[in-house]
């Protein structure tokens, strides 16, 4: 969802270390932790989302199956397939069973059905390129595959809405329009060069060398188009945008449908398609590609216009939403987790990331 003028290529901090650009946001969570006396209470903000409100470790799938009634027209159709270790042959047999009971057909988006920061999501265009996805898809009891109609919108966007408990109406935290990098063949260059050459190389140049390592030397032709990036997550090298000026009543009115079909969900992000800006703000057309819990993030932070006392403010009073929402549910009779099985549990998602297929 490109905004309507184009700004720096990257922020100073855009490409820092974790480590490093999330200690004072880990600081205040201390701080809430104390204030709030409880340190797992955001795990409350949405209490029937598991494990742990959506922190790690959620099923994509589980969410959006939390959306009823009228709402459910909004989510782009999806299947989710167990794949155990069995054979290749058995493997796309389930996929393809699982499709058609769905009313899913080619092309689809491919993509685990736990899995964080755009793991693993690819376009499908074909059974071949189902059956070679397959291939790579580790074969482990739980490992769920996620197949999903890929969107006909060329824009996408991710909407932070929340309502306290008990509130009658909720608000947007965040608004963020996704752009996704491409480069423009002459002919002549290869895709390397024209990679180099392209403005957010310095930033994110690694990740796109490494996304077509096998297509490097492919010269272009005059005109042609390649996409950098397909998955619309920072990491994987879209360019993210703040689009706080779509924050209208319609679009506000669209995203609380969605989120008030859910029960008990009070605090998420919900990453939409759209044919334009224009649509967004009016809340028209939308297609809902995904929805994301306490994990969620107001990823108009990596905006690379964005300055860094303003980032750093922006996820601290993200975080003070979760703690006092969480607070109100604990008042309410939710009960929340054990600190220890809780880091236990965040360790071992984090140790424990499966392998992915690689990203498109």
């Amino acid at each position: 969802m490109a905004a309507n003028k184009p700004g720096r290529t990257a922020s100073l901090f855009e490409f820092w270390p974790p480590w490093l650009f999330y200690a004072p946001v880990a600081a205040w969570c201390c701080l809430l932790a104390l204030r709030h006396r409880g340190a797992t209470l955001p795990a409350l903000a949405d209490p029937l989302v598991t494990p742990l409100g959506g922190l790690v470790g959620e099923s994509k799938a589980a969410i959006l199956d939390m959306v009823r009634g009228e709402a459910r027209k909004l989510l782009l159709p999806y299947a989710l397939v167990d794949l155990p270790d069995a054979s290749p042959t058995r493997r796309l047999d389930r996929c393809l069973a699982a499709m058609d009971l769905a009313g899913l057909d080619f092309p689809v988006v491919a993509k685990p059905d736990v899995g964080e920061r755009g793991a693993g999501v690819r376009p499908v265009a074909s059974e071949t390129e189902l059956a070679d996805y397959l291939g790579d898809f580790p074969g482990e009891p739980g490992r769920g595959l996620l197949l999903q109609r890929l969107s006909s919108h060329p824009g996408e966007a991710g909407v932070f809405w929340a309502r306290p408990p008990g509130a009658e109406r909720g608000y947007l935290l965040s608004i963020t329009g996704k752009e996704f990098p491409c480069v423009t063949g002459d002919g002549r260059d290869t895709l390397e060069t024209l990679i180099r050459a392209h403005p957010r190389f310095k930033a994110a140049g690694p990740i796109y060398l490494e996304r077509f390592a096998g297509r490097l030397d492919d010269v272009p032709g005059e005109g042609e188009r390649v996409p950098l990036v397909f998955a619309g997550n920072h990491c994987r090298g879209a360019v993210f945008r703040d689009a706080a000026d779509l924050a209208t009543p319609e679009l506000l009115l669209a995203v609380e449908g969605i989120c008030s079909s859910m029960e008990e969900f009070h605090f998420g992000r919900v990453d939409v398609r759209a044919p334009d800006r224009e649509s967004l703000a009016r809340g028209e057309n939308l297609e809902v590609v995904e929805i994301n819990a306490l994990g969620s993030e107001a990823t108009h932070v990596w905006d690379p216009d964005m300055s860094l006392p303003r980032a750093w403010r922006d996820l601290c009073r993200q975080w003070s939403l979760a703690w006092e929402i969480g607070a109100a549910n604990r008042d309410r009779g939710f009960r929340a987790p054990p600190l220890l099985p809780s880091l236990r549990g965040i360790f071992s998602a984090l140790r424990g990331r499966p392998t992915c297929p690689p990203t498109r």
